[in-house]
């Protein structure tokens, strides 16, 4: 894996604090005002996963949006956000609209067949929301039930490939309807990110809970499209 942003990674994790909120949206927003001078950066994400990325009165906030701007900072480029659908920035990546995207990404090998992943900076894993009347205690519980995911996430990849039928999986454009379906019973469990689920308990009154193990031990990485030799020189550190 390349070492990318590890310098700057190691500088900022240990000084940021993550912070909660959710909204979704469609636009770009420019972070900075522009300097011709610099290089700019247009950075894709969804703000549909605090405690990493959201948007609070109409601003991108969240642990990966503060890590992203510190490195522009001190490596001298600009940053451009593109907001769009969880599941079209990988695509949009491969096809050169956009440099990088941040927003808690799983770093998997069949990811980095195309694309480009810094050094992880979260350890992350999948675990299952449900209610407590549910009957369901762990993985194996949810075989012949309706779950819940966000659509282009690792938990559809999981689930198939651990004997979940498909028709048996539930894919929303964004994790806050599906977490509405579960709490409306229009799902048994949602299986998503653990510190989601975790912030999503937090923060909202709701008797779901978090059963069983935490699932697909993952870590998160900052992805760069791999035809941005000028972006991955830019940031690597030995």
């Amino acid at each position: 894996m390349k070492k990318l942003f590890l310098f700057m990674l190691l500088l900022v994790v240990s000084a940021l604090t993550l912070a909660a909120c959710s909204s979704e949206g469609s636009k770009s927003v420019v972070s900075v005002s522009a300097d011709p001078a610099k290089l700019v950066v247009n950075v894709g994400t969804s703000p549909t996963y605090p405690p990493f990325v959201s948007e609070k009165n109409g601003e991108l906030v969240g642990f990966d949006i503060a890590l992203i701007k510190k490195i522009a900072e001190v490596e001298g480029f600009e940053v451009e956000f593109s907001i769009m659908q969880y599941d079209g920035l990988i695509p949009a990546l491969k096809a050169g609209q956009l440099d990088v995207v941040v927003g808690a990404i799983s770093i998997t090998d069949k990811r980095m067949e195309s694309i480009n992943f810094s050094n992880a900076y979260y350890a992350s894993g999948l675990s299952i929301l449900s209610k407590p009347d549910s009957g369901i205690t762990s993985f194996e519980d949810l075989k012949d039930r309706l779950i819940g995911i966000q659509k282009g996430t690792s938990s559809y990849n999981y689930m198939i490939s651990n004997g979940i039928e498909d028709q048996n999986i539930k894919q929303y454009a964004d994790i806050s309807t599906a977490y509405s379906s579960l709490e409306n019973d229009g799902v048994d469990a949602i299986l998503y990110d653990n510190p989601s689920n975790i912030n999503y308990i937090t923060e909202q009154n709701s008797e779901a809970r978090i059963v069983g193990d935490i699932l697909a031990g993952e870590f998160y990485g900052i992805t760069v499209n791999k035809d941005k030799e000028d972006i991955l020189k830019k940031s690597m550190k030995d």
